[in-house]
């Protein structure tokens, strides 16, 4: 466990990535934050069946939500970015039907569950927000289902690919053209519902036409406006998401 950042002094609060709140309001989500807590690559901090007493905000770092199957195939639903709250995705009150595991080394605010009845009771504005920020994550995970039921593989990987980009640039995580990609070709596969050698394939076919480049863990968007018209990637306007 780390020492906590004051909500007041969060980075993220410094973008323009997310709505601004009020002094009131910051000091509220500083009273129900629990504590911070850093979490290793590769490390599933919320398990199927899991009991799901605490809530998160990815902080920095990158993870993933997934279900499985009984033989061990996963399906990634979505990568969880810096400003992601994680945990209202099942009802508070079962177990989780999903995991959650860190992609990258990740840093997490960790709320008590308890705190969310706090928050509606005290700031419904706030208890607002919750609500966007389901509908936001239900909106990634329509889109990663249109790409799965109705893309053709290089289109899926086309939209993948720009799709983080553009969440990630939002962050900060970006520059202009390149950033820092977690993902194995492994990842792309369970998100997108491929086989591993159809997915080095396609990535090898968009790679050598010349769409971007991808290695040693960077992603170079070298035509990202003919990768997004390849994707049909949706000019959907960048609105401030909310921060809790």
């Amino acid at each position: 466990m780390n020492l906590p950042i004051s909500c007041r002094q969060c980075p993220l609060r410094g973008t323009h990535a997310f709505s601004p709140y009020s002094d009131e309001e910051i000091d509220f989500i500083q009273g129900i934050l629990a504590h911070q807590v850093n979490v290793k690559a590769g490390t599933i901090f919320l398990h199927e069946g899991d009991d799901g007493k605490q809530l998160y905000t990815v902080l920095s770092g990158w993870a993933f939500r997934y279900g499985s199957l009984s033989d061990g195939r996963h399906q990634i639903f979505n990568f969880l970015l810096p400003g992601d709250f994680i945990g209202l995705q099942h009802q508070l009150e079962e177990a989780s039907q999903h995991g959650v595991e860190a992609l990258t080394d990740l840093t997490l605010c960790v709320f008590p569950r308890d705190g969310v009845w706090d928050l509606y009771r005290t700031h419904p504005a706030l208890g607002l927000d919750l609500t966007r920020l389901c509908a936001h994550e239900e909106r990634i995970v329509d889109a990663n289902l249109l790409s799965v039921g109705r893309r053709s593989a290089t289109e899926r990987i086309a939209m993948l690919l720009i799709h983080l980009y553009k969440r990630a640039e939002r962050v900060g995580l970006a520059g202009s053209d390149d950033l820092d990609f977690p993902l194995t070709q492994q990842h792309i596969a369970d998100a997108l519902g491929l086989s591993l050698v159809h997915t080095n394939k396609t990535l090898k076919r968009l790679q050598k036409s010349g769409f971007f480049t991808l290695a040693e863990g960077r992603l170079k968007l070298v035509n990202p406006a003919a990768m997004a018209r390849l994707a049909d990637y949706p000019a959907w306007p960048l609105r401030a998401h909310p921060l809790i």
